[in-house]
């Protein structure tokens, strides 16, 4: 008779949930899903929350598989020598592999004033913060939203397209990630939807008050709500539980995402750094690492070697308001491409993605194994930057990755 394996998911986002479906397509494993909530924070949809247009969130019960046991609950600390963990409300459980999922969230700013006065919307009771507030005050009451990435301007867009006065303050360049035929399209959007865009020199954010915004180049901004979307944090877990980190935090693995401290551990999504060369955050990366770590831990328990991450991107899609918005298109390895759709093609890309990204979770509910994208080439040139930062010929390099690969088995 085949021994039954206990395999915990600590974390229900997009990775986790992925990872857990997956991991029951073998009757002899008893998959636990921990997670804080008792509902899917759907992320991507938080600046719809703030703006009122969406509750951002979607019922477990349409998006795990029914032989997931979900458990309300916050893991205090990891025992990788005794494989259990530590809940919040008392007790332990154990586990025989546990998969890494728990996500990100906002940083703590280190900006004079910010912790205090801004309002952070990386999670849904923060965002479910804000909307009251926004609620409270004037239709004419001026809004700063700080940080150019995808949230902030998501989140600047959504607002002014409902009326407000809103000032999106860079602190470098709109739209980082985008090309700057992306980036003019972005800024003319937020042109005519009112947003005043602060980029370049000067205009990263120096304090925050209750009523005002002072930036490097010495102005003072007038603003009843802060809005921070800059910088980005995990949990700090694995750090509490003794594992190996990078510098932010994320769970240290090798590129099978097995943890270098252990083969029982297994990380996938924003919280998981394979080979120190962490993925892009976002839900494009952590629904194929959740499905790369679940087919990791299912190699294992065969006795298989499992496959190395190869990861392949599309692009970044942004909603600029619900009228628009826009699909920057990207090479394979990440970097963005000159060819973009914007206006309202963009708008109902982005919808698409965001309506496919829940089919996809329950797809793979209802028929485990189902799910492929991670199994499609993203080329070589993640390994051309692993070997460039091992300072080894590609040679070295390949012997060292199969090398490391049969230890870990």
């Amino acid at each position: 008779m085949t021994e039954n394996s206990n395999v915990i998911v600590i974390g229900g986002g997009y990775a986790g949930v992925m990872a857990a479906n997956r991991l029951t397509r073998r009757d002899d494993v008893t998959v636990t899903l921990i997670n804080p909530r008792s509902a899917f924070v759907h992320r991507i949809r938080l600046h719809q929350l703030v703006g009122g247009s969406d509750d951002a969130v979607v019922d477990y019960r349409d998006l795990l598989a029914e032989d997931v046991r979900l458990v309300v609950d916050s893991v205090t600390r990891i025992d990788a020598a005794e494989r259990s963990v530590r809940l919040a409300t008392g007790g332990t459980v154990g586990y025989d592999y546990l998969v890494y999922a728990v996500g990100s969230g906002s940083a703590d700013p280190d900006v004079p004033g910010a912790a205090e006065f801004a309002y952070p919307i990386a999670g849904l009771e923060e965002a479910q913060r804000l909307r009251p507030v926004l609620d409270a005050a004037s239709a004419k009451a001026p809004v700063t939203v700080v940080g150019a990435g995808p949230t902030g301007i998501e989140t600047a867009a959504e607002l002014a397209e409902a009326g407000r006065a809103v000032t999106l303050v860079c602190g470098g360049v709109l739209g980082p990630y985008l090309h700057p035929r992306g980036r003019r399209s972005v800024a003319g959007r937020m042109a005519a939807l009112g947003v005043t865009v602060l980029e370049g020199p000067g205009s990263e954010v120096t304090a925050v008050t209750r009523d005002a915004v002072r930036l490097s180049d010495g102005r003072t901004l007038p603003s009843e709500v802060t809005i921070w979307t800059a910088g980005f944090g995990v949990p700090d877990l694995a750090v509490r539980s003794g594992l190996s980190t990078d510098a932010l935090g994320r769970l240290l693995t090798d590129e099978t995402l097995t943890s270098v401290d252990d083969p029982h551990i297994v990380a996938a999504g924003d919280s998981a750094a394979p080979s120190g060369l962490p993925l892009r955050m976002s839900c494009q990366a952590a629904i194929p690492l959740g499905a790369r770590a679940a087919d990791t831990v299912l190699s294992r328990i065969a006795g298989e070697q499992p496959s190395p991450l190869n990861q392949v991107f599309a692009g970044q899609c942004i909603s600029l308001g619900r009228g628009a918005g826009i699909f920057q298109f990207a090479h394979r390895y990440d970097v963005a491409l000159w060819f973009h759709i914007d206006g309202r093609p963009g708008a109902r890309l982005k919808e698409f993605v965001c309506q496919g990204i829940v089919k996809h979770l329950a797809a793979e509910s209802r028929k485990p194994g189902s799910y492929r994208l991670h199994r499609v080439s993203g080329g070589t040139k993640r390994q051309e930057l692993l070997r460039a930062g091992r300072g080894e010929t590609p040679a070295a390099a390949e012997g060292g990755t199969r090398a490391t690969a049969e230890r870990v088995a």
